[in-house]
């Protein structure tokens, strides 16, 4: 018998963990290689795996194990005509669950608040959503469990960042809303902390900068249960953000963290944290994505992980070579061999990375992934925007008055 839920709606998500037979998933964010690597491993366990996103093309939809792809309206743009679309496919399927891989998991918690849907969510009420998706709340947050962090302080007005000019040099800056470091300013010069102008509506936060090992994570808890970790460095990144190589590592304190927080919070869902790890071995939290990252792809075994996602058991990740994604490697690794060491950094990761998008039953040729690319692409040019901006604009969350995309 497939788990039942209790209390879906405006009370939240309830989860019932008797024995499971096989499921029927909407993963949502099919753009993203961790929704690729989701639908392999659930489908890879027996499951029925349907996709949903708001591009004609995205990377998921090009898998042979899914077993279906259905094109939604905007979540940003109209979240009442996406609503009532995703209610629609969830009656239509008979969902029993649905995964959101990216920041549309904002989106899908507000739609989960405010009406009753037929499936239960893979995430934590939209309050906490909301409050861990904040910079400021976070670690206020993170304060209030007991947790070490660092001095954070929150930017509404021209005023607070002039206040802080005499120690710029030593703190990072970035918006409240923001992902991929794409904003982010590390120890910034005068003449670069001029262009900061937070408001009350799109606020910013100035955080001391803390010197150590960068250390990600990806992690699923049911409530407040920590169910899967996986820990990983980014080696190559796409800019100062998201990682296109990466390479898992193991520390403790890493580990009890991630489980304070979750235990504290009694989270439920996948959540991923931007740590780092002092010199002294004090583990500090930077900041949270309650979603899918690239930790993901160290877990292989499907059946396992099917189990953690559905709170039956724990999943530990079951692949040691680094990973990757070969195509988006060459698009932002080649342009790094100018720097010092970056050919020699380059030239291994390609001789030693895994490449996310290979898996035995379900190999994407070169061409299966540039359509997704090119639709991006497009996107891109028609609005003036970089190709990372173009990948996500729909779906970011801003706060709760959404800007104009």
């Amino acid at each position: 018998m497939a788990p039942s839920i209790a209390g879906v709606g405006a009370k939240g998500n309830c989860w019932d963990t008797k024995a499971m037979t096989a499921q029927t998933y909407l993963i949502t964010g099919a753009r993203a290689p961790v929704a690729l690597h989701l639908t392999r491993l659930l489908a890879g366990a027996g499951h029925r795996v349907h996709l949903a996103d708001s591009l004609r093309h995205p990377l998921a939809a090009a898998s042979r194990l899914h077993r279906g792809y259905h094109v939604l309206p905007s979540l940003r743009a109209d979240p009442d005509k996406a609503a009532a679309a995703l209610r629609d496919i969830l009656n239509r399927q008979q969902v029993d669950c649905v995964i959101p891989t990216c920041e549309e998991v904002l989106y899908l918690g507000q739609i989960w608040r405010d009406h009753a849907m037929p499936a239960r969510l893979f995430a934590p009420g939209f309050d906490l959503l909301e409050q861990v998706h904040n910079k400021n709340r976070f670690i206020r947050l993170c304060h209030d469990l007991g947790l070490a962090t660092p001095k954070t302080r929150l930017l509404q007005n021209v005023a607070d960042v002039a206040a802080l000019s005499g120690q710029a040099s030593d703190m990072v800056f970035k918006p409240v809303w923001s992902r991929f470091a794409t904003q982010t300013m590390i120890r910034p010069k005068p003449a670069r902390l001029a262009q900061i102008i937070p408001t009350s509506a799109a606020p910013w936060v100035a955080q001391d900068y803390v010197a150590g090992q960068e250390i990600c994570v990806y992690a699923m808890a049911h409530a407040g249960k920590l169910t899967a970790l996986s820990a990983y460095r980014g080696l190559i990144h796409a800019g100062l953000g998201a990682s296109v190589y990466f390479t898992a590592v193991q520390d403790d304190a890493v580990t009890a963290f991630v489980s304070a927080f979750v235990q504290g919070t009694g989270w439920t869902g996948q959540i991923s944290f931007d740590l780092i790890r002092r010199n002294d071995g004090v583990v500090l939290p930077i900041e949270c994505n309650p979603r899918a990252t690239s930790g993901l792809h160290f877990f292989h075994d499907g059946p396992n992980f099917a189990r953690a996602v559905n709170g039956e058991g724990t999943a530990t990740p079951d692949v040691t070579q680094p990973q990757g994604v070969r195509l988006a490697l060459w698009v932002y690794g080649l342009p790094q061999i100018w720097h010092p060491k970056g050919w020699h950094a380059f030239r291994d990761a390609v001789a030693q990375v895994q490449d996310v998008m290979d898996w035995p039953a379900d190999r994407l040729g070169l061409a299966r992934q540039l359509r997704p690319l090119a639709e991006i692409a497009r996107i891109a040019w028609r609005d003036r925007v970089s190709l990372q901006t173009a990948a996500t604009r729909d779906i970011e969350w801003d706060g709760p008055d959404q800007r104009a995309i």
